[in-house]
């Protein structure tokens, strides 16, 4: 079963890079280059959260978009795609970040902006889960 949620997270998130890097005036289909790296987080947050708590939990992706070396940064809601077995609609936001090779995701995961927004803003969630990607095909 877990094997099946890393493939599904895992076309999730090429499908979210695919559909942000078109342009879409043309809808030309784009290739994802090799070595790209594809970091998909996945949050649960506290059921008890207002509306006003939810926002504010969302401008941390704002302040995670301007570090250094983030390529693309997209972020959205489960799908209210048909349940089945192999798909978790359990979560509250993905948020989906690209970079180009190793040394830029290693440098953003200890970059001071992203370590404290995770220190301020983890009072919103109960769980989270990291699936990296590295792009080979």
């Amino acid at each position: 079963m877990e094997r099946k949620k890393f493939i599904g997270s895992s076309l999730l998130a090429l499908v979210g890079v695919g559909l942000s890097s078109c342009n879409r005036s043309e809808q030309e289909a784009t290739t994802i280059k090799n070595g790209l790296i594809i970091h998909s987080v996945y949050f649960w947050l506290k059921a008890d959260l207002s509306e006003v708590e939810e926002r504010d939990f969302l401008k941390y992706f704002d302040i995670l978009r301007k570090i250094p070396g983030v390529q693309s940064l997209n972020y959205g809601k489960p799908a209210a795609t048909t349940p089945r077995d192999v798909v978790d609609h359990s979560y509250s936001y993905n948020l989906i970040l690209t970079f180009s090779d190793l040394s830029a995701i290693t440098a953003y995961e200890t970059h001071p902006t992203h370590v404290q927004g995770a220190s301020e803003f983890s009072k919103y969630w109960l769980r989270v889960e990291v699936k990296d990607t590295l792009i080979i095909q």
